[in-house]
């Protein structure tokens, strides 16, 4: 599930929030969620170390009230260069945001990890190698039609149409041992014209296609 909390919300709507966070919470167990996840602004206005200790923070309080039901929380780095329009950088790689876990310090706080996110930011596949399982929350596989630089955030292919590694991506996720949840996100400027079935039988298809090459 998506995190019902807005981590940037002023201090009195934040708290409005996470009041109602253990309720969710104790809900979506009933149905069996495992995880719940979220994303940071890769670039920000305000000051990054005030910043970053106040999101950090944020982050704690609902992890903790996460893991009261068995949940775990998986934030996601963004990392298309267009994104990267405010005054100071924040958390827009793999690397930075595992050194941000470290600080965080919850057992239950781990990484969303966005095949997308991971090409625009120009990552190698040996700097995925180093991603512990333990770390990984959940996946969104989709796919690009641009260079890393040039990538839109909603300007997303299905999985298997494009220029990402997406063979050598989720190889090396099965090299980890992740056996979780994978959702296909293609956020799109214009919606698809074929009917809802055909893009989901197409979406499947292409994905079972690049499972069996790994």
């Amino acid at each position: 599930m998506g995190l019902p909390v807005n981590l940037n919300a002023d201090e009195s709507e934040y708290r409005d929030q996470l009041e109602k966070l253990s309720t969710y919470a104790k809900t979506a167990e009933q149905f069996g969620v495992t995880r719940c996840v979220t994303w940071l602004w890769p670039f920000i206005d305000e000051e990054p170390l005030p910043y970053a200790f106040h999101q950090l923070k944020h982050i704690r309080h609902c992890a903790d009230i996460l893991a009261a039901s068995g949940i775990s929380l998986g934030l996601e780095f963004v990392g298309p260069h267009h994104l990267r329009n405010k005054r100071y950088p924040f958390i827009y790689t793999l690397t930075q945001l595992l050194g941000y876990l470290d600080a965080i310090d919850r057992d239950n706080v781990g990484v969303l990890l966005d095949s997308y996110h991971w090409y625009t930011t120009g990552a190698s596949l040996e700097e995925l190698q180093r991603l512990p399982l333990e770390r990984i929350t959940h996946v969104h596989l989709n796919d690009a039609s641009l260079p890393p630089e040039d990538a839109h955030d909603q300007d997303r292919l299905l999985p298997g149409v494009g220029r990402i590694d997406l063979v050598g991506f989720l190889r090396v996720l099965n090299s980890t041992g992740y056996d979780g949840p994978l959702s296909i996100e293609v956020l799109r400027k214009v919606a698809p014209q074929e009917e809802p079935l055909t893009v989901l039988k197409k979406a499947y298809d292409l994905t079972q296609s690049l499972i069996t090459r790994i």
